[in-house]
């Protein structure tokens, strides 16, 4: 990651914006991270985000937030590794003096029966959903610590704190109830320096990364009545990345249509 990656790109501010706050989202290129970026590049925030292998959408992406005006740094990056994690935040730091916010919206989705799951299936949805959570919090800690300020959400699963049975979805409902207990040990040793750290559990939200039969199958048992949406999702984040939420540390907002209470 540098300036001379043809993946990475920043957009120049338009005339007379004000200098703005700083979202990191890894993930943030599609789903909930895209519509997020979008959302916080059209209040004001400068964007940063990385993806993995979804060149396409992050291409799509710089595009939509250029057409806004919004500075953006747009980059690939591995976040399951402990040094990729490092170097995303430190570079992101390095190009804006700073970040305000992590949004970690890293993790793949996999539905298979326990007893048909590979090592290399249950590995990786512990590489993909819980260590870039640990890698990228503590990465981005000491820079928050210095600040005396910062946000950090990340995304659970809803009802992955009740620890049931998951036996089609076991090895990403473990990960996911480590996200939480993750967030709330960060919330605990950072809030004596202003971090806030919270996460957003999601439902059934159709946002690319669940099949459309899968949806139509739960769509009955959502008692809202509908399917929610990325939007729906994005607007818990930014409230607990407002001011209004400065006292809020260490909770987890379901964001389901009372589906699974």
């Amino acid at each position: 990651m540098n300036d001379k990656n043809e993946n990475a790109h920043v957009h120049p501010a338009s005339p007379g914006r004000a200098a703005a706050k700083v979202a990191l989202i890894p993930g943030g290129v599609r789903g909930i991270g895209r519509a997020l970026a979008l959302r916080l590049g059209g209040e004001g925030w400068t964007v940063a985000a990385c993806y993995r292998r979804s060149e396409d959408d992050a291409a799509t992406l710089r595009e939509d937030l250029g057409r806004l005006g919004v500075p953006a740094w747009i980059v690939r990056a591995d976040v399951s590794t402990a040094v990729a994690a490092a170097a995303l935040v430190r570079e992101a730091e390095d190009r804006f003096g700073g970040i305000d916010a992590l949004v970690n919206c890293v993790g793949a989705y996999r539905r298979v029966s326990l007893l048909e799951e590979s090592p290399e299936g249950w590995n990786a949805m512990f590489d993909d959903n819980l260590h870039p959570v640990f890698y990228l919090c503590r990465a981005a800690a000491p820079g928050f610590i210095r600040r005396g300020r910062g946000r950090i959400v990340n995304f659970g699963m809803v009802n992955a704190g009740r620890l049931a049975a998951q036996p089609f979805v076991t090895a990403h409902y473990i990960a996911k109830a480590g996200v939480l207990v993750l967030t709330r040990s960060f919330a605990k040793l950072l809030a004596p320096h202003g971090v806030t750290v919270n996460s957003v559990s999601p439902g059934f939200i159709d946002s690319g990364g669940i099949s459309q039969d899968e949806l139509a199958q739960s769509f009955k048992q959502i008692p809202a009545g509908r399917m929610g949406t990325p939007q729906d999702a994005v607007a818990a984040v930014c409230w607990l990345l407002s001011e209004e939420a400065r006292y809020v540390n260490g909770a987890d907002i379901q964001v389901s249509g009372a589906w699974g209470v």
